[in-house]
This record gives C-alpha cells, structure tokens and sequence, in this order.
C-alpha cells in the first residue's frame, strides 16, 4: 500500500486530494494545525478511526518548523509528499508579507530538506500558482516569465525555484503543478468567487443586504478543485518529473462571475454590490489565462467542468448550506459528474488502461 503525506489536507484542494488517494487504495497522512477550534470539517466524512480500520492518518505540525517536518518524514516515511499548505490569500499577504514569505516560501525548503535528509525516496508534489505570472500577457504557459505582483506570488516563485534547485541539484522526483485558480463549495469563504455565492443566498435568505466587492474588471481562469487534484496525482505518476500549468484555457472577470450568480436566480448583481476600495490590491494582476496543452498532451489531462457549471454548483451548494432550496442544475451537474466516477476516473487517472 502507498502511502502520502498531505500537507493542507483541511483546505479545499487537501480534501479532495485525500478523498482521491484513498479511492486509489492509499494510506493517507494528512498535516493540520493546533487550533483552539476544531478545523476538520472539509475532511470529517471521510474519517474512520485508523484502529478501525481507517487509512487517514492526521498529524499536528508547523510549517514554521524544521524539526517538526523531519520527524514527520521519518515517521510516515511517505512515498508521495503534496505540499499544499500556505498562507495563501493574495490580498492578506500585502498585510502579513512577512509571515506570507515564512510559511508560504521557506515552509516549502523546510519539507524539500526534510525529504532530502531523511533519505527517503518520496516524490514531491509543489502547489505552485498562477498568481506567479502576474502582469505577464495571456496566455501563460511553462515558458512564461513570471512576473509577480504580490508577496503571496514572489513566495511562490520562491518555491517554485527550489522546488526545480532540488530536483536539479539532488535528482529528487519533485514537480511544480502551476495551478489557475480552482474552486469548488469547500472554497474558503474568504476568496471572491465563494465570497460572491455565500453572499448571494445570505441576500435571497434576506440575512444580508449588500456585497462589497474590490476590482470587477480582474480576469481569471477558474475550473473546478477535484479536476485539479486528479493532475497533482497525475504528475507523480509520471517516468520522469516535470512542471505543468494546469487550467481550463478559459478566462472570465469577477463581473462576468457576478452576471453569472445574480443571473441564475433571476436577480441583478447592480442592486446589492458594492465597491469597497479596502479589497483593491496595491497591485494587481489584470489577466490570467491557462495554456494547459502540456498536461493535455503529457498527462492525458483535461477539466471536465467550465465555468457556468461551476458557478451553479458553488450558488446550489450555498443555497442550501443555509436552508434554501437550489435551483438544482448545479447538484444534477455533480451527480452527472460523479456518477460517472469510474468512468472518469478510467479517462483521467487511466487514459491508457
């Protein structure tokens, strides 16, 4: 049985990716911080007990750490490493750049030398980011200068770098997976596009009266999270280790994403939006546009929902997170989806097989 060790397994990405290896008959080592509340919740239902059977495993640590990251290798000894942990909102990192470069940079050479102590021969994942290419002209590939525009981005061009230093330097199997933005119902409720359809279904609930909101204009390539974390897996897979841009090769703004929400409940956006100049960043980044035909061509990868889908999926899922009955395109979008597990698990995971 392999075995992998996620770091982020509460966020968004980390849960689905766990949900993903355990289907692939994994031992799953998941990474979470001490907190004064509990902050499993994207990972409760799929938690047994490990002396009952279960094959998710969770350890305390800190990326801020080093030992603690040593003696966690040593002690799973992991054949896989998904590094997904990060202070990773882009506007918080303009207010805590410090604490963005200790966790979000110099979290990812704690892990990398934790592996390359430790002896062990695990392949390593690195949760790289779009946001690296920043005010580099669309479409953004592999072979695109990055150009960041925030300190959340330069931590990540760090990491991205090492990540490449060690797999040079000491022939580690360690892979980028330059992911475009992914989101999904379990998106934190901090970024824009959750905070948009949490919002929409507080105003239908009449809980809320108004969204403040910074830049409208702001164009991204948003997919959908568990298509991605199939290509994390995907690259890991691989004969030889490689970087990979991963995104649907679609782009749409903020106010697009608007028309979209507002528009399928039968509402207008214009009435309840707000522009608060507190959610502008110092500076920003216009455009991110995917050119994924590296992954489609090597990985045998491609997403399987755009953008209109998946901003019902997000509208339904919150709708009835707070009581309200779905329009319900948007959960007959998952269970098509997931319905058809096996099948797309043959297409994605399994081209070839």
């Amino acid at each position: 049985m392999k075995k992998a060790l996620i770091t982020g397994i509460t966020g968004q990405d980390g849960s689905y990716l766990a949900e993903l290896l355990l289907s692939q008959g994994y031992e799953v080592h998941g990474l979470i911080r001490r907190a004064s509340t509990f902050n499993t919740q994207r990972i409760d239902h799929i938690y047994r007990d490990p002396h009952n059977g279960g094959n998710l495993y969770l350890h305390y640590g800190d990326l801020a750490n080093a030992g603690n990251m040593t003696d966690l290798i040593y002690s799973v000894r992991p054949d896989e490493v998904y590094h997904l942990a990060a202070q990773s909102h882009v506007r918080v990192s303009f207010d805590l750049p410090e604490y963005t470069g200790d966790i979000t940079g110099l979290g990812t050479i704690r892990i990398l030398e934790a592996i390359r102590r430790s002896g062990i021969p695990a392949r390593y994942y690195q949760a790289s980011s779009s946001e690296m290419f920043g005010s580099a002209k669309p479409p953004q590939n592999e072979a695109t200068v990055f150009q960041p525009q925030s300190p959340y981005a330069a931590a990540k061009v760090y990491s991205y770098w090492v990540t490449r230093n060690y797999r040079e330097g000491y022939n580690m199997f360690a892979c980028n997976g330059i992911l475009f933005n992914h989101e999904s119902p379990r998106r934190g409720e901090t970024f824009v596009t959750r905070k948009i359809t949490r919002a929409l279904a507080a105003i239908v609930a009449g809980k809320q009266d108004s969204l403040y909101l910074g830049n409208l204009d702001a164009k991204r390539d948003w997919g959908y999270a568990p298509d991605y974390v199939a290509a994390m897996w995907k690259m890991l897979q691989l004969d030889h280790p490689d970087d990979f841009v991963i995104g649907t090769g679609e782009a749409h703004s903020v106010r697009e994403f608007l028309d979209e929400a507002f528009g399928y409940l039968g509402l207008e956006w214009q009435k309840y939006v707000q522009i608060d100049a507190r959610y502008f960043r110092p500076t920003e980044v216009d455009y991110l546009l995917s050119d994924y035909s590296k992954a489609h061509n090597v990985l045998h990868w491609e997403p399987r929902v755009f953008f209109r889908d998946l901003v019902r999926v997000m509208v339904d899922a919150d709708l009835e997170l707070i009581g309200l009955q779905s329009p319900g395109e948007g959960r007959k979008i998952l269970e098509t989806h997931h319905g058809r597990w096996h099948r797309w698990e043959d297409q994605i995971l399994h081209p070839e097989g």
